[in-house]
């Protein structure tokens, strides 16, 4: 199984509103070979951005992969670390406090793309001192702005 590490962010001008998304996949082998990924959608929101960021990355990958997806997203870490994903589907996508869950689709899209793959998601502080982080930040608002 090949390794590679991902960077993904998602960004977006008002919530909603235009938004992009980018994703840095680098091989652990030959980190000088990594690969961007953005894209964008006119009216988004921010969380829609850094779903569709880890679902497009994942996508990517040809063949099953580990894979160590760094995100500052918690709403992205948190559903998958913290068993937030399990208790929605086991409550038929209803959150705790009985609504809807926002993003199913891409929810479920992500879901059937990780489970092809062995994922850690790492959560990471945004705007830090991450020099990734920061390039798929700026990624992500290059992106956004072409859909402003």
């Amino acid at each position: 199984m090949t390794d590679v590490t991902i960077y993904t962010d998602g960004a977006c001008s008002g919530n909603p509103g235009p938004g992009g998304w980018a994703a840095i996949i680098i091989p652990d082998d030959n980190p000088d070979a990594y690969e961007e990924l953005t894209g964008g959608e006119p009216h988004t929101t921010n969380n829609r951005m850094e779903l569709r960021a880890a679902l497009e990355a994942l996508r990517a990958l040809e063949a099953p992969t580990q894979v160590a997806l760094h995100t500052d997203s918690e709403y992205l870490s948190k559903a998958f670390n913290e068993g937030w994903l399990e208790s929605w589907q086991d409550n038929d996508w209803q959150t705790s406090s009985n609504s809807d869950v926002k993003n199913q689709s891409l929810w479920k899209a992500l879901l059937d793309e990780a489970k092809r793959h062995d994922v850690d998601w790492v959560w990471v502080k945004g705007h830090a001192d991450d020099e990734l982080n920061i390039m798929a930040d700026e990624l992500a608002v290059t992106a956004m702005e072409q859909f402003k």
